[in-house]
């Protein structure tokens, strides 16, 4: 997709972080947008942020409930007729050892970071298969889904089943020549706001274990001390989409973790600690 002008942009997730800098520079580019979030006030704060004369639309949406992701689809399509790029974008955080995670935890990890990658798939890849049009779909991952880190467990296994999504969508429609390409966003700490993503935590699932809240405070500060921003993060997914460029990796240091960890696998030895 190299030309955005006039198309349609759809992001979850869009009420902070990297959903709202998407959302500002899609815009930007002449873009019509469709953002959803379950975060309705900062939702409107992103709207405020945009170019003036920029054509939104605006819906609550929990993507973990397939039923509203279809809604956001079916409202898309009637606003605007087409869908052209999706970002599957919206995700959470907690940490902590594995064993001290609960049912209500892996639920809503699990229901947003990957379940709300699949009904975005579901709900949008088959309505643009039919536009026969260029379109492309960006599913942000982390450099969780490559590596493998202590008190990551949940958040690791969530993002490492949205690398191999991505990379099954991609080889899938391939098979079928769509004319859809496939990105995935692999960063790693960026200043978005996940370690605080507790706010929004459905109050049927419990609180998050205060034992592990060192995690979140670890998380955030790791975030504010990135070097890129998610306005930085924002401009270089859309040149990989321009490029229709599959794995997108901001932060190029990643890529020495990888390699340590599939010599791991080759040299079937026991993980390494990966560091900074």
């Amino acid at each position: 997709m190299k030309q955005l002008h006039n198309k349609v942009a759809v992001i979850t997730g869009a009420a902070s972080g990297f959903g709202r800098e998407l959302a500002i520079a899609c815009a930007k580019e002449g873009m019509r947008l469709a953002l959803t979030d379950i975060d309705e006030k900062n939702l409107q704060g992103t709207v405020e942020l945009l170019p003036p004369g920029t054509q939104a639309l605006t819906m609550k949406c929990d993507v973990a409930k397939a039923e509203q992701v279809e809604q956001l689809a079916v409202a898309t399509y009637e606003r605007f007729g087409a869908a052209h790029l999706l970002f599957n974008n919206a995700g959470v955080f907690v940490g902590g050892p594995l064993w001290t995670a609960t049912e209500q935890d892996w639920e809503w990890m699990l229901g947003i970071n990957v379940k709300g990658v699949a009904n975005g798939i579901r709900s949008f890849v088959p309505r643009m298969l039919a536009q026969n049009d260029d379109c492309h779909v960006v599913n942000t991952g982390s450099g969780a889904g490559l590596t493998s880190a202590p008190g990551l467990g949940i958040y690791c296994a969530a993002k490492h089943a949205v690398t191999t999504i991505s990379e099954c969508l991609q080889l899938e429609l391939q098979e079928q020549n769509a004319t859809i390409g496939v990105s995935l966003l692999c960063p790693l700490f960026v200043s978005t706001g996940i370690a605080d993503a507790a706010r929004n935590r459905p109050a049927e699932l419990g609180a998050v274990n205060p034992a592990n809240a060192k995690y979140e405070d670890r998380l955030r500060k790791a975030t504010q001390a990135g070097t890129l921003s998610a306005a930085d993060i924002a401009r270089i997914t859309l040149d990989a989409v321009k490029e229709n460029r599959f794995y997108i990796l901001p932060h190029q240091n990643i890529k020495g973790w990888v390699e340590t960890r599939m010599r791991d696998i080759l040299d079937e030895r026991s993980p390494s600690k990966i560091s900074g």
